[in-house]
Protein backbone atom coordinates (compact mmCIF):
# COMPACT_ATOMS: atom_id res chain seq x y z
CA UNK A 1 0.00 0.00 0.00
CA UNK A 2 1.31 3.50 -0.80
CA UNK A 3 2.42 5.52 2.21
CA UNK A 4 0.44 8.51 3.41
CA UNK A 5 1.95 11.93 2.90
CA UNK A 6 3.88 12.39 6.16
CA UNK A 7 3.32 16.13 5.98
CA UNK A 8 -0.29 15.67 7.06
CA UNK A 9 0.83 14.15 10.34
CA UNK A 10 2.64 17.42 11.08
CA UNK A 11 -0.48 19.53 10.65
CA UNK A 12 -2.62 20.74 13.50
CA UNK A 13 -5.59 18.40 13.86
CA UNK A 14 -8.08 20.88 12.45
CA UNK A 15 -7.95 23.97 10.26
CA UNK A 16 -8.27 27.22 12.23
CA UNK A 17 -11.68 28.26 10.94
CA UNK A 18 -13.08 24.73 11.24
CA UNK A 19 -12.35 25.01 14.95
CA UNK A 20 -14.15 28.34 15.11
CA UNK A 21 -17.25 26.94 13.44
CA UNK A 22 -17.30 23.97 15.81
CA UNK A 23 -17.10 26.30 18.81
CA UNK A 24 -20.14 28.20 17.50
CA UNK A 25 -22.08 24.96 17.02
CA UNK A 26 -21.23 23.78 20.54
CA UNK A 27 -22.32 27.13 21.98
CA UNK A 28 -25.60 26.94 20.09
CA UNK A 29 -26.30 23.42 21.40
CA UNK A 30 -25.62 24.47 24.99
CA UNK A 31 -27.84 27.54 24.70
CA UNK A 32 -30.89 26.03 22.97
CA UNK A 33 -29.99 27.23 19.50
CA UNK A 34 -29.16 30.78 20.56
CA UNK A 35 -27.47 32.59 17.70
CA UNK A 36 -24.25 34.49 18.08
CA UNK A 37 -22.81 37.42 16.17
CA UNK A 38 -19.75 36.32 14.27
CA UNK A 39 -16.75 38.52 13.58
CA UNK A 40 -14.71 35.36 13.12
CA UNK A 41 -14.64 33.65 9.73
CA UNK A 42 -14.17 36.29 7.04
CA UNK A 43 -17.28 35.52 4.99
CA UNK A 44 -19.16 38.38 3.36
CA UNK A 45 -22.74 39.32 4.24
CA UNK A 46 -23.87 41.50 1.33
CA UNK A 47 -25.36 39.80 -1.75
CA UNK A 48 -23.80 40.01 -5.18
CA UNK A 49 -24.24 43.45 -6.69
CA UNK A 50 -27.19 43.81 -9.11
CA UNK A 51 -24.99 44.08 -12.20
CA UNK A 52 -22.96 41.03 -11.21
CA UNK A 53 -26.04 38.97 -10.37
CA UNK A 54 -27.63 39.97 -13.69
CA UNK A 55 -24.54 38.90 -15.64
CA UNK A 56 -24.36 35.65 -13.69
CA UNK A 57 -28.00 34.72 -14.31
CA UNK A 58 -27.91 35.83 -17.94
CA UNK A 59 -24.88 33.63 -18.61
CA UNK A 60 -26.53 30.71 -16.84
CA UNK A 61 -29.64 31.09 -19.02
CA UNK A 62 -27.45 31.09 -22.13
CA UNK A 63 -26.13 27.72 -21.03
CA UNK A 64 -29.67 26.40 -21.37
CA UNK A 65 -29.88 26.86 -25.14
CA UNK A 66 -27.87 25.58 -28.06
CA UNK A 67 -26.62 28.95 -29.25
CA UNK A 68 -25.37 30.12 -25.87
CA UNK A 69 -24.07 26.86 -24.44
CA UNK A 70 -20.41 26.77 -23.32
CA UNK A 71 -18.56 23.54 -22.59
CA UNK A 72 -15.08 23.38 -21.16
CA UNK A 73 -13.78 26.86 -20.47
CA UNK A 74 -10.33 27.83 -21.76
CA UNK A 75 -7.74 26.52 -19.33
CA UNK A 76 -6.43 29.97 -18.46
CA UNK A 77 -9.68 31.97 -18.67
CA UNK A 78 -11.88 33.50 -21.34
CA UNK A 79 -10.23 36.30 -23.31
CA UNK A 80 -12.90 38.79 -22.27
CA UNK A 81 -12.09 38.32 -18.58
CA UNK A 82 -8.32 38.28 -19.01
CA UNK A 83 -8.58 41.59 -20.90
CA UNK A 84 -10.69 43.07 -18.11
CA UNK A 85 -8.12 41.99 -15.52
CA UNK A 86 -5.30 43.47 -17.60
CA UNK A 87 -7.28 46.73 -17.78
CA UNK A 88 -7.71 46.62 -14.01
CA UNK A 89 -3.93 46.56 -13.66
CA UNK A 90 -3.64 49.51 -16.05
CA UNK A 91 -5.90 51.45 -13.69
CA UNK A 92 -3.26 50.78 -11.02
CA UNK A 93 -0.55 52.11 -13.33
CA UNK A 94 0.87 48.69 -14.20
CA UNK A 95 1.11 46.81 -17.49
CA UNK A 96 0.32 43.10 -17.26
CA UNK A 97 -0.03 41.02 -20.42
CA UNK A 98 -3.15 38.92 -20.84
CA UNK A 99 -0.88 35.92 -21.40
CA UNK A 100 0.43 36.40 -17.85
CA UNK A 101 -3.06 36.15 -16.29
CA UNK A 102 -4.53 32.81 -15.24
CA UNK A 103 -8.16 32.79 -14.07
CA UNK A 104 -8.78 30.55 -11.07
CA UNK A 105 -11.53 29.57 -8.64
CA UNK A 106 -10.07 31.82 -5.94
CA UNK A 107 -6.87 32.62 -4.12
CA UNK A 108 -6.86 29.93 -1.44
CA UNK A 109 -6.12 26.99 -3.70
CA UNK A 110 -3.60 28.89 -5.81
CA UNK A 111 -1.59 29.83 -2.71
CA UNK A 112 -1.07 26.12 -2.21
CA UNK A 113 -1.05 24.80 -5.75
CA UNK A 114 1.69 27.10 -6.98
CA UNK A 115 4.14 25.18 -4.80
CA UNK A 116 3.82 22.26 -7.23
CA UNK A 117 6.19 24.10 -9.60
CA UNK A 118 9.06 23.74 -7.15
CA UNK A 119 11.01 20.84 -5.74
CA UNK A 120 11.33 20.62 -1.96
CA UNK A 121 12.11 24.16 -0.90
CA UNK A 122 12.47 26.53 2.01
CA UNK A 123 9.51 28.81 2.59
CA UNK A 124 9.92 32.15 4.36
CA UNK A 125 6.65 33.04 6.06
CA UNK A 126 5.99 36.11 8.21
CA UNK A 127 4.08 35.41 11.39
CA UNK A 128 1.32 35.99 12.31
CA UNK A 129 -0.12 35.19 8.89
CA UNK A 130 -2.89 33.38 7.02
CA UNK A 131 -2.61 29.72 8.11
CA UNK A 132 -2.89 28.37 4.55
CA UNK A 133 0.70 29.51 3.86
CA UNK A 134 2.04 27.31 6.63
CA UNK A 135 -0.27 24.33 6.08
CA UNK A 136 0.39 24.25 2.33
CA UNK A 137 4.14 24.09 2.84
CA UNK A 138 3.88 21.48 5.58
CA UNK A 139 1.80 19.28 3.28
CA UNK A 140 4.39 19.82 0.56
CA UNK A 141 7.18 18.73 2.90
CA UNK A 142 8.98 22.07 2.68
CA UNK A 143 11.16 23.54 5.39
CA UNK A 144 9.63 26.67 6.91
CA UNK A 145 11.53 29.64 8.29
CA UNK A 146 9.28 32.00 10.23
CA UNK A 147 9.84 35.75 10.19
CA UNK A 148 8.31 37.10 13.40
CA UNK A 149 6.57 40.47 13.44
CA UNK A 150 5.15 42.33 16.41
CA UNK A 151 4.34 45.77 17.81
CA UNK A 152 7.95 46.91 17.42
CA UNK A 153 7.73 46.80 13.62
CA UNK A 154 3.99 47.44 13.34
CA UNK A 155 3.48 43.85 12.17
CA UNK A 156 5.26 44.69 8.91
CA UNK A 157 7.83 41.99 8.02
CA UNK A 158 11.31 43.34 7.37
CA UNK A 159 13.70 41.61 4.97
CA UNK A 160 16.57 43.03 6.98
CA UNK A 161 15.99 40.25 9.51
CA UNK A 162 16.77 37.37 7.14
CA UNK A 163 20.04 38.11 5.35
CA UNK A 164 20.99 35.87 2.43
CA UNK A 165 19.50 32.46 1.80
CA UNK A 166 21.43 29.58 3.34
CA UNK A 167 21.39 27.69 0.05
CA UNK A 168 21.73 28.79 -3.55
CA UNK A 169 18.08 27.83 -4.14
CA UNK A 170 16.69 30.88 -2.35
CA UNK A 171 13.32 31.04 -0.65
CA UNK A 172 9.65 30.90 -1.49
CA UNK A 173 8.54 34.11 0.23
CA UNK A 174 4.91 34.68 1.22
CA UNK A 175 3.80 38.30 1.53
CA UNK A 176 0.27 39.68 1.98
CA UNK A 177 -0.82 43.32 1.80
CA UNK A 178 -3.21 44.34 3.27
CA UNK A 179 -2.25 41.60 5.67
CA UNK A 180 -4.53 38.87 6.87
CA UNK A 181 -4.85 38.92 9.89
CA UNK A 182 -3.26 42.21 10.94
CA UNK A 183 -4.75 44.53 8.30
CA UNK A 184 -1.41 46.28 7.87
CA UNK A 185 -0.36 47.64 4.46
CA UNK A 186 3.18 47.47 3.08
CA UNK A 187 4.68 50.74 1.90
CA UNK A 188 6.30 50.95 -1.52
CA UNK A 189 9.72 51.21 0.13
CA UNK A 190 9.15 48.01 2.12
CA UNK A 191 8.00 46.15 -0.99
CA UNK A 192 10.97 47.51 -2.95
CA UNK A 193 13.34 46.11 -0.36
CA UNK A 194 11.61 42.71 -0.49
CA UNK A 195 11.97 42.66 -4.27
CA UNK A 196 15.66 43.55 -3.95
CA UNK A 197 16.22 40.71 -1.49
CA UNK A 198 14.33 38.24 -3.67
CA UNK A 199 16.47 39.16 -6.66
CA UNK A 200 19.67 39.02 -4.60
CA UNK A 201 18.89 35.58 -3.16
CA UNK A 202 17.25 33.96 -6.17
CA UNK A 203 13.94 33.76 -4.33
CA UNK A 204 10.32 33.83 -5.56
CA UNK A 205 7.71 36.02 -3.87
CA UNK A 206 4.14 34.73 -3.72
CA UNK A 207 2.24 37.95 -3.17
CA UNK A 208 -1.27 37.60 -1.77
CA UNK A 209 -3.27 40.62 -2.96
CA UNK A 210 -6.72 39.29 -2.05
CA UNK A 211 -7.62 42.50 -0.18
CA UNK A 212 -6.04 45.13 -2.43
CA UNK A 213 -9.38 46.75 -3.26
CA UNK A 214 -9.63 47.86 0.37
CA UNK A 215 -6.61 50.15 0.04
CA UNK A 216 -8.03 53.64 -0.31
CA UNK A 217 -5.19 55.94 0.83
CA UNK A 218 -3.04 55.70 -2.31
CA UNK A 219 -0.72 52.97 -0.97
CA UNK A 220 0.66 50.38 -3.37
CA UNK A 221 -2.00 47.87 -4.43
CA UNK A 222 0.11 45.50 -6.50
CA UNK A 223 3.64 44.21 -6.14
CA UNK A 224 4.21 45.07 -9.80
CA UNK A 225 4.27 48.75 -8.92
CA UNK A 226 7.82 48.02 -7.78
CA UNK A 227 10.64 47.90 -10.33
CA UNK A 228 11.99 44.39 -10.80
CA UNK A 229 8.98 42.62 -9.31
CA UNK A 230 8.15 40.88 -12.59
CA UNK A 231 11.49 39.11 -12.34
CA UNK A 232 10.77 37.57 -8.96
CA UNK A 233 7.08 37.78 -7.96
CA UNK A 234 3.82 35.97 -8.60
CA UNK A 235 0.62 37.79 -7.59
CA UNK A 236 -2.56 36.01 -6.50
CA UNK A 237 -5.87 37.90 -6.38
CA UNK A 238 -9.46 37.12 -5.49
CA UNK A 239 -12.94 38.57 -5.92
CA UNK A 240 -14.19 36.93 -2.72
CA UNK A 241 -13.99 39.93 -0.40
CA UNK A 242 -14.03 42.69 -3.02
CA UNK A 243 -17.09 41.53 -4.98
CA UNK A 244 -18.79 39.03 -2.67
CA UNK A 245 -17.55 35.92 -4.51
CA UNK A 246 -16.99 33.75 -1.44
CA UNK A 247 -19.71 31.40 -2.68
CA UNK A 248 -19.07 31.95 -6.40
CA UNK A 249 -15.30 31.42 -6.47
CA UNK A 250 -13.20 33.38 -8.92
CA UNK A 251 -9.80 35.01 -8.86
CA UNK A 252 -6.59 35.04 -10.84
CA UNK A 253 -2.86 34.45 -10.64
CA UNK A 254 -0.34 36.60 -12.48
CA UNK A 255 2.83 34.78 -13.55
CA UNK A 256 5.12 37.20 -15.43
CA UNK A 257 6.83 35.99 -18.56
CA UNK A 258 10.05 37.51 -17.21
CA UNK A 259 10.03 35.20 -14.20
CA UNK A 260 12.61 32.43 -14.55
CA UNK A 261 14.01 29.96 -12.05
CA UNK A 262 17.16 28.11 -13.06
CA UNK A 263 16.60 29.07 -16.67
CA UNK A 264 13.03 27.76 -16.73
CA UNK A 265 10.12 30.14 -17.30
CA UNK A 266 7.48 29.78 -14.59
CA UNK A 267 4.79 31.14 -16.90
CA UNK A 268 5.24 28.17 -19.24
CA UNK A 269 5.38 25.75 -16.31
CA UNK A 270 2.16 27.15 -14.85
CA UNK A 271 0.47 26.83 -18.25
CA UNK A 272 1.47 23.20 -18.37
CA UNK A 273 0.40 22.55 -14.81
CA UNK A 274 -3.00 24.23 -15.15
CA UNK A 275 -3.87 22.57 -18.44
CA UNK A 276 -3.29 19.21 -16.73
CA UNK A 277 -4.83 19.93 -13.32
CA UNK A 278 -8.02 21.88 -14.10
CA UNK A 279 -10.59 22.44 -16.83
CA UNK A 280 -11.11 26.13 -16.31
CA UNK A 281 -13.67 28.21 -14.42
CA UNK A 282 -17.27 28.02 -15.61
CA UNK A 283 -18.62 30.51 -18.14
CA UNK A 284 -21.33 31.99 -15.85
CA UNK A 285 -18.77 32.62 -13.09
CA UNK A 286 -16.37 34.32 -15.50
CA UNK A 287 -19.20 36.43 -16.93
CA UNK A 288 -20.04 37.52 -13.38
CA UNK A 289 -16.38 38.30 -12.69
CA UNK A 290 -16.20 40.41 -15.84
CA UNK A 291 -19.21 42.41 -14.62
CA UNK A 292 -17.55 42.90 -11.23
CA UNK A 293 -14.50 44.47 -12.87
CA UNK A 294 -16.23 46.74 -15.39
CA UNK A 295 -18.97 49.36 -15.70
CA UNK A 296 -21.83 49.38 -13.23
CA UNK A 297 -20.59 46.26 -11.49
CA UNK A 298 -17.32 47.93 -10.61
CA UNK A 299 -19.08 50.93 -9.07
CA UNK A 300 -21.49 48.70 -7.16
CA UNK A 301 -18.76 46.48 -5.73
CA UNK A 302 -16.83 49.57 -4.64
CA UNK A 303 -19.89 50.56 -2.59
CA UNK A 304 -19.78 47.16 -0.89
CA UNK A 305 -16.10 47.65 -0.05
CA UNK A 306 -16.92 51.06 1.43
CA UNK A 307 -19.71 49.46 3.46
CA UNK A 308 -17.29 46.97 5.03
CA UNK A 309 -14.69 49.67 5.67
CA UNK A 310 -17.35 51.64 7.55
CA UNK A 311 -18.03 48.50 9.60
CA UNK A 312 -14.32 48.36 10.46
CA UNK A 313 -14.46 51.99 11.58
CA UNK A 314 -17.42 51.21 13.85
CA UNK A 315 -15.51 48.37 15.49
CA UNK A 316 -12.42 50.51 16.01
CA UNK A 317 -14.43 53.39 17.47
CA UNK A 318 -15.99 51.02 19.99
CA UNK A 319 -12.68 50.17 21.64
CA UNK A 320 -10.20 52.97 21.01
CA UNK A 321 -11.69 55.13 23.77
CA UNK A 322 -10.55 52.43 26.19
CA UNK A 323 -6.97 52.81 25.00
CA UNK A 324 -7.10 49.57 23.04
CA UNK A 325 -4.12 48.84 20.83
CA UNK A 326 -5.08 47.78 17.34
CA UNK A 327 -3.89 47.50 13.75
CA UNK A 328 -5.88 47.48 10.52
CA UNK A 329 -9.41 48.82 10.45
CA UNK A 330 -8.27 51.18 7.68
CA UNK A 331 -7.47 49.88 4.19
CA UNK A 332 -8.58 46.46 5.42
CA UNK A 333 -11.74 44.54 6.43
CA UNK A 334 -9.90 43.23 9.50
CA UNK A 335 -9.07 44.72 12.87
CA UNK A 336 -6.14 43.17 14.74
CA UNK A 337 -6.99 43.94 18.35
CA UNK A 338 -4.82 43.49 21.42
CA UNK A 339 -6.68 41.78 24.24
CA UNK A 340 -7.36 43.74 27.44
CA UNK A 341 -6.20 42.80 30.94
CA UNK A 342 -3.38 40.60 29.66
CA UNK A 343 -5.74 37.99 28.26
CA UNK A 344 -4.56 35.60 25.56
CA UNK A 345 -6.44 35.40 22.29
CA UNK A 346 -7.91 32.05 23.28
CA UNK A 347 -9.09 33.41 26.63
CA UNK A 348 -10.67 36.44 24.97
CA UNK A 349 -12.32 34.19 22.40
CA UNK A 350 -13.86 32.02 25.14
CA UNK A 351 -15.05 34.98 27.21
CA UNK A 352 -16.55 36.83 24.26
CA UNK A 353 -18.37 33.73 23.04
CA UNK A 354 -19.69 32.45 26.36
CA UNK A 355 -20.46 35.75 28.08
CA UNK A 356 -21.27 38.07 25.19
CA UNK A 357 -22.41 35.76 22.37
CA UNK A 358 -19.72 37.24 20.13
CA UNK A 359 -17.34 35.23 17.93
CA UNK A 360 -13.85 36.45 17.07
CA UNK A 361 -10.74 34.62 15.88
CA UNK A 362 -8.01 34.01 18.48
CA UNK A 363 -4.67 35.38 17.35
CA UNK A 364 -2.82 32.18 18.27
CA UNK A 365 -4.38 30.56 15.21
CA UNK A 366 -2.28 32.81 12.98
CA UNK A 367 1.01 31.84 14.56
CA UNK A 368 3.63 33.36 16.83
CA UNK A 369 3.02 36.99 17.64
CA UNK A 370 -0.74 36.53 17.81
CA UNK A 371 -0.94 35.19 21.35
CA UNK A 372 -2.42 38.34 22.89
CA UNK A 373 -4.56 39.39 19.94
CA UNK A 374 -7.90 38.66 18.36
CA UNK A 375 -8.91 39.26 14.75
CA UNK A 376 -12.22 40.97 14.06
CA UNK A 377 -13.86 40.69 10.65
CA UNK A 378 -15.83 43.71 9.45
CA UNK A 379 -17.64 41.67 6.79
CA UNK A 380 -20.88 41.17 8.72
CA UNK A 381 -24.05 43.27 8.26
CA UNK A 382 -24.21 46.81 9.60
CA UNK A 383 -26.83 45.86 12.17
CA UNK A 384 -24.74 42.98 13.49
CA UNK A 385 -21.60 45.09 13.45
CA UNK A 386 -23.22 47.82 15.56
CA UNK A 387 -24.45 45.20 18.05
CA UNK A 388 -21.03 43.55 18.11
CA UNK A 389 -19.36 46.91 18.74
CA UNK A 390 -21.52 47.44 21.85
CA UNK A 391 -20.57 44.00 23.17
CA UNK A 392 -16.90 44.69 22.53
CA UNK A 393 -17.15 47.97 24.41
CA UNK A 394 -18.69 46.15 27.39
CA UNK A 395 -15.92 43.57 27.27
CA UNK A 396 -13.17 46.22 27.20
CA UNK A 397 -14.83 48.39 29.89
Amino acid sequence: MPKCNEGFSRLDGEYLFTKTKKAIEEYSLKHNGKKVISLGVGDVSLPLSPAVAKAFSSAARKMGNKEGFHGYAPYFGYDFLRRAIADDYKNKGVDVNESEIFVSDGAKRELSDFLSLFSKSTALIPTPSYPVYVDANIMRGNEILFLPTDESDGFIPSPEKIGKAESSDGYIIYLCSPSNPTGTVYSESVLSRWVEVALETGSVIIFDAAYERYITDGSVRTVYSVDGAKNCAVEICSLSKSAGFTGVRCGWTVVPEKLFMGGTGLNKLWQRRQSTAMNGVSYPVQAAAFAALTGKGRKQTEKAVSYYLKNAEILVNAVKNFGAEYYGGVNSPYVWLKCPRGLTGKEAFSTLLNEYGLVVTPGEGFGAGGENYIRLSALNTRQNTVSAAKRLAEFFN
